[in-house]
């Protein structure tokens, strides 16, 4: 798996393809956005209805994660759930499937604006994680002196010109201070890294990790 390895405080870790994020001295693998159920609060809202399984391939790839790098602890970055309803909605057999990835691991769901309460699904419901140095949460705010902070919430895609033709992915984006994550989830659209939001989260000369079959690094376009 070509995956990109940097370090961000003295703390390796490893961006994948599917836009999971490694830590692999903590055996931790960080995922933000799956926005599970998305089709069925578009149908409960009278939206356009769309095939319902994005759940099933999100999960299929999250499975396949977890078996490749045999993590230990799962931290879900916020807005898994496209709403708390939807998380109540999920059909039987995919909380089940939900339960057999919890099993044997530590599961943290970080609150997001999509879902901002607790969800009955097992794990533990927290407003932001802490770990060293790393702060995990949803939304960016202004990091303390000698923290690095990873979040979600944008869904940033990059525009490029890649082998020939124009490609938009997307893909994580970080400096010496903060990274923010791409949406896991197959229902999810994107921001453009050259959107105003993140000019003043990212610093000058801030790395593009574009998402795919390999995980690619690049200038962040601005």
């Amino acid at each position: 798996m070509n995956t990109h390895r940097f370090t961000l405080s003295d703390t390796q870790l490893e961006a994948l393809p599917s836009g999971a994020l490694f830590w692999p001295a903590r055996a931790m693998l960080c995922v933000s956005d799956l926005h599970l159920g998305k089709a069925e609060r578009i149908a409960r809202r009278g939206g356009a209805a769309l095939p319902p399984y994005e759940t099933r391939d999100t999960l299929t790839r999250l499975a396949a994660d977890l078996e490749r790098t045999q993590a230990r602890i799962v931290l879900c970055l916020g807005d898994s759930f496209d709403d708390l309803s939807s998380a109540r909605a999920l059909p039987e057999e995919e909380k089940l499937w939900i339960t057999r990835l919890q099993a044997g691991r530590e599961w943290l769901w970080v609150e997001g604006n999509h879902d901002p309460g607790p969800v009955d699904l097992g794990g533990t419901h927290l407003a932001q994680h802490v770990d060293g140095p790393l702060v995990f949460r949803h939304v960016a705010e202004t990091t303390q002196a000698g923290s690095v902070e990873l979040s979600g919430h944008y869904h940033p895609k990059v525009r490029i010109a890649l082998g020939g033709r124009t490609v938009s992915r997307p893909a994580f984006l970080y400096d010496q201070h903060r990274l923010i994550m791409p949406a896991y989830g197959t229902y999810t659209g994107g921001l453009d890294s050259r959107a105003p939001v993140f000019a003043p989260l990212l610093q000058p000369g801030a790395c593009a990790v574009l998402t795919g079959k390999s995980a690619i690094a690049v200038p962040m376009p601005r």
